[in-house]
This record gives structure tokens, C-alpha cells and sequence, in this order.
């Protein structure tokens, strides 16, 4: 996609409902939707999107292979290079396949996971994705099961508004789910763990973080507050993790989690259970079980349905979603307003102080003007990274100046 110019890239890069994941410096953005002329579209799945924090550009490559469908509401999951993306709906309902792209090698090939040893979980989306020790665990979710299924399974709450009837006596039953399913990828394995304790109650939406040895979830339930759930990988024994004192976020769905240090998970935005977009920001120690409201430079920039990962310098980048509130809330899906604003804008939420050679870096791109001769003294490697520094400034300089003609 050489020859964007910026608006079109601007326009290309908006969405919601789309996976983001970063290596080193570099935010990867794959599928997702847009709304045009007031219906969502699903974005292309041959594409994927690189946003460089030092540069502040973007760039597109084409993809190629075993393409995935169009999909929303998937689960997309990095590790060790390959992108994993299982479940989510396309044009035929609710599915379970899984696909994966090696992101380092350059070639950005898709392929289908076939031929799975185990059991595969049933049709899903909604869901969440934890990384440990070279596998991905899945948990929760919204999707079908026939019945038989259901009745064999003590993790699943049936949505009696919604079913459907496949020929003339095979039921499949809708709701949402508490079960932990394992993939490992090296031995193309799926197991069902047996979980230990008192497991969250069956959900979507919701958000989830890994923290050395342990998951956690928060969210995704029609609650006033919020509650989060702690998954023992050693044990396979579930915790709720009850907040001894102090102010608790609102309950809400659609949010991000993201770890921030050893002990540190940082919450932002969603949607309410009133259907209003949320802008606040609020961090949890896992150590002290206390949340502690965090004033951070973004709080005209609500989000919901947007992404979240943790930058190199344990900064929380977002990326995209939508700003506008929702109408309706029913058991199945959200209902936007007709004319949704998706976003496409990243925003970096520092997590603790830079170190004295970022400091040094972004004082140099920001006065570049001044210190321009002495830039090329310095050894190459270095002095790449400060080009990248002064577009990134330059850009922002300019952005901050069509925004105040506006």
C-alpha cells in the first residue's frame, strides 16, 4: 500500500474489534470493523497493519496462504512470533477453527490448524487468551453446544432467548461459558485442565491478563463493580481476588487489562452497564489487592471495543476502538448506535518513569532543530533511533496543528 496518502491511512487504520499485539517497538493491527455509511463492515484478513511508537508511522503488508475468513469477535494470541487467531464468528455463525502466521519471517503466510490431537472447545467468541510456558489457554466465551453437551458440562449457562434447531431432533443451545481449554503448539495438542476452587461465573466480553504463574480475568458480567478472578496455572486452582479496602472501578465489559509490572494490572475504558463509553484508567496490585484510580493525559478519549498491550518500556498502548456510547445491551450482542465513530488513534499510557537514555533520546527529537549537527556524530544504531524520534515529534507537531485549525 505505497502512496496512502495520510488521511486515507488514517481512514484505513480505524477500527474496532480487532487484534493488536507489539514486538519491540512495533504495534502489529489485524481485522477488526469500520462503519461506513452507517453499516459495519468487517475488515480485509489479507492485511496487517505496523505502527511504529519510535516513528509514529504506519505501514501495511499483504498476507497471503490459507487466508482466515472474516471473522469478529475472535481471540487473537502472540507467542514466540506466530500470531494464533481461534474462534470469533464469520458469514456461517459461530466457529472454532484456528489459524496461525509467522510474523518474523517476513512472508506473513497463513495457515490452518488441521489434524489437532484432543478435543477442540465448541464454536465460540467473546472469549479471552492467557500465555504461559509456551501455550495458550483459553477461557470463556459466548457460543453453541448441542445438548448433549451442555448437559455433560458443569461451566455453561444456557441464554434461553436465543436456539436454534439443526435437521429435525439435533438441538444446539446458546449461553456462555466458564471453561478453560489448553492448545499447545508444538504438539498440536488441545486439553480441558481440571479446574480446582470456585470458578467465575460463565462469561464474554470480559478482559484478561497473565501475571508470572497466574491468569487473571475481570469484567464481562451485568455487575455494579467489578470482580477478578485469579487462575493458579501450577495448581489449576481458581481464586476470586476480593479488594481488602478503597474505591473499586465500575463493572463494565468490552475493556482492556494489561500487566505493568510483576504485581501490576492496568484497566481501561469499556462500556458501562447504563451503555456509556468509559474513560477511566485504574491500576490493581495483585500483591496488596487494592485498585488505585491512575490520572492519566487521556480522559477525553473514551474507549470500548478497542486493544491493549504492553509497550517495551512497560508503557499500556491502546489502539482504536469506538468513542460513541451504545444503545442497547441485550443477552446476545451489543446493539451500536447506527453511526459508530471507530478510532484510530494510539494512545500511550506511561506506566513509570522512562530511563535517562529514553529521556536523552526524546529531548533530541523534540529539539532537533537545534541539535541537528551533532545527530550525525553519533554511531549509527543510535542514530537511527533518533530519525525515528524526530518524524515522531515532527508528526505529532503537525497533527496538534490541523487539530487547532479545526
Amino acid at each position: 500500500m505505497t502512496g496512502v496518502i495520510e488521511s486515507d491511512r488514517l481512514a484505513a487504520v480505524q477500527r474496532s474489534d480487532h487484534i493488536a499485539f507489539m514486538e519491540g517497538s512495533v504495534l502489529y493491527v489485524w481485522g477488526g470493523c469500520q462503519s461506513v455509511n452507517g453499516e459495519e463492515i468487517f475488515l480485509p484478513s489479507e492485511e496487517i497493519w505496523l505502527y511504529d511508537l519510535d516513528s509514529g508511522s504506519w505501514a501495511c503488508k499483504v498476507m497471503g496462504g490459507e487466508i482466515p475468513p472474516l471473522l469478529s469477535q475472535a481471540c487473537g494470541s502472540y507467542l514466540q512470533g506466530m500470531l494464533y487467531i481461534f474462534g470469533g464468528c464469520d458469514n456461517n455463525g459461530h466457529t472454532n477453527q484456528m489459524y496461525c502466521v509467522d510474523i518474523m519471517d517476513g512472508e506473513y503466510t497463513w495457515r490452518r490448524v488441521t489434524n489437532a490431537l484432543g478435543t477442540t472447545p465448541s464454536p465460540r467468541d467473546k472469549h479471552s487468551c492467557w500465555i504461559h510456558r509456551n501455550r495458550l489457554i483459553y477461557f470463556g466465551g459466548y457460543g453453541c453446544k448441542t445438548m448433549r453437551d451442555v448437559n455433560n458440562s458443569k461451566g455453561f449457562i444456557v441464554d434461553e432467548t436465543y436456539w436454534t434447531t439443526t435437521g429435525t431432533a439435533l438441538y444446539q443451545l446458546w449461553g456462555w461459558n466458564n471453561e478453560v481449554h489448553m492448545f499447545e503448539p508444538e504438539s498440536v495438542t488441545w486439553t480441558e485442565p481440571e479446574t480446582q476452587g470456585c470458578p467465575p461465573t460463565p462469561r464474554s466480553s470480559h478482559a484478561s491478563a497473565t501475571l508470572g504463574n497466574k491468569g487473571y480475568i475481570c469484567g464481562g458480567l451485568e455487575t455494579e463493580s467489578l470482580n477478578i478472578h485469579c487462575l493458579d496455572f501450577e495448581t489449576w486452582t481458581w481464586t476470586q481476588v476480593d479488594p481488602l479496602a478503597g474505591p473499586l472501578p465500575a463493572g463494565r465489559s468490552l475493556h482492556t487489562l494489561t500487566p505493568v509490572s510483576d504485581s501490576g494490572l492496568f484497566l481501561f475504558g469499556g462500556l458501562s452497564m447504563t451503555g456509556q463509553a468509559l474513560n477511566d484508567g485504574w491500576e490493581f496490585d495483585t500483591l496488596t489487592r487494592e485498585w488505585r484510580e491512575r490520572a492519566h493525559a487521556h480522559k477525553d478519549k473514551p474507549r470500548l471495543w478497542h486493544s491493549a498491550a504492553q509497550g517495551r518500556d512497560n508503557e499500556v498502548v491502546v489502539f482504536g476502538g469506538t468513542r460513541d456510547f451504545v444503545l442497547l445491551i441485550d443477552s446476545i450482542a451489543v446493539l451500536r448506535a447506527p453511526s459508530q465513530n471507530h478510532c484510530g488513534d494510539v494512545l500511550v499510557f506511561q506506566m513509570q518513569p522512562y530511563s535517562l537514555i529514553r529521556l536523552c533520546e526524546d529531548c533530541i527529537g523534540k529539539h532537533a532543530s537545534l541539535l541537528g549537527e551533532q545527530v550525525s556524530w553519533l554511531p549509527p544504531k543510535l542514530q537511527a533511533r533518533i530519525h525515528k524520534r524526530i518524524s515522531y515529534f515532527r508528526t505529532s507537531v503537525r497533527k496538534q496543528e490541523k487539530e487547532n485549525l479545526i
